[in-house]
């Protein structure tokens, strides 16, 4: 008894005879697997899902036309059907000449680049004529409002830039606008920004516009506003 009690080890034996593995050595293999998941599995659909497809900051694609195209956003939906899931794309898309002229489309298709096609189709479509002063920036201050998304745009002097950020920045750059200070409040959807944005360009006028719309010169019409040089100005506006 006493020989047997001194040769037992201190490794608890399995049916078969082996030695059972210990807790480090049953730690690793599992910390092995619960790795490579998380890094194999989510690394990969976080990387290359929904986000890099959201993504409105991509760079213009300028046409052989001259024409400016901007992909504002793409929206993945799916429908549950009996065999699985069908997915599709939506696409916002802005497209302008850098010379006045502005328009946005919306397209939806089951492939990305099919929905970017219709939607640029629809965009240049529906492109509307915005006057622009001295052809950087806007003649006057306007608000614009669709659905919960408000916007505030304001003209702004020389040297000032473009103060806007995300869909109403690409609208602007589209239409050729060089010094413009916008707002946003409200909604933040891209399609309420967009639709908001031009709600406040299509009521923006020239004194070139008022003046033939009251059938008055344009230099009467400055010289209200107590402009010294307003017939300068008129010059200048008709030109």
């Amino acid at each position: 008894m006493m020989a047997d009690e001194n040769t037992v080890t201190d490794a608890p034996v399995t049916d078969g005879g082996a030695p059972a593995p210990t807790e480090g050595q049953n730690r690793g293999p599992r910390g092995a697997r619960g790795g490579g998941n998380r890094s194999g599995g989510g690394g990969d659909n976080r990387g290359g899902g929904n986000r890099g497809r959201r993504d409105g900051g991509r760079p213009a694609a300028e046409e052989d036309d001259g024409t400016i195209e901007k992909l504002v956003h793409i929206n993945r939906v799916s429908k549950t059907v009996k065999g699985g899931k069908r997915f599709g794309f939506a696409a916002l898309v802005v497209v302008g000449d850098g010379q006045g002229r502005v328009g946005f489309g919306h397209g939806k298709a089951r492939e990305v680049p099919e929905a970017i096609n219709k939607a640029t189709a629809a965009a240049k479509k529906s492109m509307i004529r915005v006057a622009l002063k001295d052809g950087r920036t806007l003649h006057h201050d306007g608000k614009g409002h669709f659905g919960a998304g408000k916007v505030t745009v304001r003209s702004a002097p020389a040297g000032t830039g473009i103060i806007a950020g995300g869909p109403m920045r690409a609208v602007f750059e589209s239409l050729g606008v060089a010094d413009v200070v916008t707002k946003s409040v409200g909604s933040s959807n891209p399609y309420n920004m967009v639709r908001a944005t031009f709600a406040a360009l299509s009521e923006q006028t020239s004194p070139k516009s008022v003046a033939q719309r009251r059938g008055k010169k344009i230099a009467d019409l400055l010289g209200r506003g107590g402009s010294k040089t307003a017939e300068a100005d008129a010059e200048a506006i008709a030109e």
